[in-house]
């Protein structure tokens, strides 16, 4: 499995699907899957049954389902834009190393 460009808590857009041109949060990604929920986007009606144990009510349910990581772009925080995503090793002190998430757009570091 690859490093992923998107984490969860980062702006996107998405480029692709029904939801096209939104921007919103991302809440939760799924690496093995390739995909991401994100806030209020592709949103699907699930129909639940009452469940008294679990406090659960019963109807329809609104929520979201997951999208394709493909579907989605980073918002670069610098130029509010939608950017690709690359990767650079930065030097710390003592001579460590750590890779970070870099905008393509404006070079600005992501993590």
């Amino acid at each position: 499995m690859a490093k992923l460009k998107i984490k969860k808590g980062d702006t996107v857009k998405v480029i692709a699907g029904k939801d096209r041109g939104t921007e919103a949060k991302v809440l939760r990604v799924d690496q093995k899957a390739g995909k991401a929920i994100v806030e209020q986007v592709n949103m699907v009606k699930k129909h639940t049954r009452p469940n008294p144990q679990r406090q659960i009510q019963g109807g329809i349910l609104e929520r979201e389902a997951p999208i394709e990581l493909s579907n989605l772009m980073l918002i670069c925080p610098e130029t509010n834009k939608p950017t690709r995503v690359g990767r650079k090793v930065r030097e710390l002190e003592g001579g460590k190393k750590k890779i970070v998430r870099v905008a393509k757009t404006s070079g600005a570091t992501l993590d």
